[in-house]
């Protein structure tokens, strides 16, 4: 069998003639008549080449893998306990899911509260303001992606520094204007932003105190790209120091661009070119222009160069290091490559695991570090947190913290139009009755919450809706701290799961039953 989808993707608006009748090895029609328009990535790939390598509608959507995977978090499930209590007293009227404690803090020297151990990956389009602003609500991390001062039509620069950005300063503020003393908002930087010194920018001018460096492109193993069809527009981003092919400024390209002729432009992100040395002097320096926090953004790249990034990250005192797993994410990244590249979460977390704890039996001062991979529900949470105990203790939540701000905002916007969604009729007909958490956003903010966007409240109601999921499965487990949380609390329901992630098996538990009796 494959695990690969076919090549019909409602990522691309391509479909299969016949999805009924695959060859499953190359994942086309089994019967390719030529009476057939082409309506599948091969015929979209004809008419359009390589722009057929990147998701349709980018700029209003986000995207995720749809390779069926041999090995997911759905191949373990929890463990349940029926005995005392950790964390708590065990007390009937005490130990009880509302008391479970799930918050932690992230920070060597400047340590800050979340009351969740989740953190909102990168993410610079859609429905930004709402991502940042629920973050707040909610008390978790959130973090500005890459490449944000692209799209700020204002921006400022002066051989080749940034000096003034507008947008940049409504992002942050989109958090910082809501933050109650719980979580913080991260700004991240890829090779091109550290060109042209945006955090030296953000944290001078602009007060951000938490900092993010991004290796590769993370979750995607690529180089990101973007296709220019303007030859000013390529000139102005060459002039801001980025990567554009063909040369814009080549009489000869611009001669044949005007006639129609050779490759369109593309603005290719630059491949980070960082080493032990380069990255231990650059961190010196955000730390001496006042940073609070570091941390590093990493992927399921190679196992050596995870091992790498982790010993650099324990000797420089690393504050987080989030490991995003294959699948894809919200960003604009090739098709095959979501489906074909990098080590998915199940794999991922074994491998971390396994890395963190040799780490650790040697001696060295381990980064707090959290994994993203798809999670978006309680128990994915659960597992993922269970997998990689103790050494992986955050979760990050992408596409589905983004689904609940755009759904919320969404809703917000039916209610105003008086077009409520009938699903929703039966609750009432405004923002205060359909909202159920509204409450208690209040009891934070006051009646100042009742002017929130619907965008934000939905991102909180969601996050509130996985933690308490969240508690509620510990307290199955009698764990009442995050801290207690361990690698008993899942069981492996296959031999492939339980062989790849070191998970006790149902047969392993037979094994024991001798022992125990």
């Amino acid at each position: 069998m494959s695990f690969s989808p076919s090549l019909g993707t409602t990522i691309t608006n391509t479909r299969m003639r016949t999805p009924d009748r695959i060859s499953p090895f190359s994942g086309m029609c089994s019967v390719c008549t030529a009476d057939c328009i082409g309506s599948c990535e091969i015929g979209y790939s004809a008419i359009r080449g390589e722009e057929a390598l990147y998701p349709s509608g980018a700029d209003k959507s986000q995207f995720a893998s749809e390779k069926d995977y041999p090995i997911d978090l759905s191949h373990f499930n929890i463990n349940g306990r029926v005995f005392g209590a950790e964390g708590i007293e065990a007390d009937t009227y005490k130990a009880s899911f509302p008391n479970v404690d799930i918050s932690t803090m992230v920070g060597i020297d400047n340590p800050i509260k979340l009351k969740a151990p989740f953190i909102l990956p990168a993410i610079a389009k859609l429905n930004w303001p709402d991502y940042y602003a629920g973050a707040a609500l909610a008390g978790i991390m959130v973090v500005i992606g890459e490449d944000a001062v692209v799209k700020d039509k204002e921006l400022g620069m002066k051989n080749n520094r940034v000096t003034k950005s507008p947008l940049l300063k409504k992002m942050l503020d989109s958090f910082n204007r809501y933050n109650h003393g719980y979580g913080d908002i991260v700004l991240q930087a890829n090779y091109d932003d550290e060109h042209i010194n945006v955090l030296d920018y953000a944290i001078s001018e602009l007060g951000t105190t938490t900092v993010e460096l991004k290796f590769g492109q993370a979750a995607k193993g690529i180089q990101g790209m973007g296709f220019v069809y303007n030859l000013e527009d390529a000139l102005e981003f060459q002039k801001k120091g980025y990567l554009v092919i063909p040369d814009p400024s080549d009489p000869i390209v611009q001669e044949k661009h005007k006639k129609g002729i050779g490759p369109h432009f593309q603005r290719i992100g630059k491949l980070p070119m960082w080493d032990e040395e380069t990255l231990t002097q650059r961190i010196g320096e955000l730390r001496s222009l006042g940073v609070k926090r570091i941390l590093f953004k990493m992927a399921a790249f190679d196992p050596k160069d995870m091992i790498r990034v982790l010993k650099i990250a324990s000797n420089n005192r690393i504050d987080l290091v989030t490991f995003d797993a294959a699948g894809g994410g919200s960003g604009n990244s090739p098709c095959k490559m979501m489906n074909e590249w990098g080590l998915p979460i199940v794999y991922m977390e074994s491998i971390l695991y396994d890395i963190l704890y040799e780490m650790n039996n040697k001696g060295y001062e381990l980064p707090k570090v959290a994994v993203a991979g798809g999670f978006a529900m309680e128990d994915q949470i659960f597992k993922g947190l269970s997998l990689g105990a103790p050494y992986i203790s955050m979760i990050a939540i992408g596409r589905a913290a983004m689904a609940a701000a755009m759904a919320g905002k969404k809703v917000g916007e039916l209610i105003d139009q008086g077009q409520i969604p009938k699903e929703l009729q039966k609750y009432g007909g405004s923002i205060e009755e359909i909202y159920r958490d509204i409450r208690l956003v209040r009891d934070i903010y006051g009646s100042e919450a009742d002017s929130f966007s619907p965008g934000a409240l939905g991102l909180f109601s969601y996050i509130n809706r996985v933690s308490t999921g969240l508690r509620q499965l510990m307290a199955l487990n009698r764990k009442f701290t995050l801290n207690k949380i361990d690698r008993t609390d899942i069981i492996a329901l296959t031999k492939e799961a339980g062989e790849i992630s070191g998970i006790s098996t149902v047969m392993d538990y037979k094994d024991m039953i001798k022992e125990l009796i």
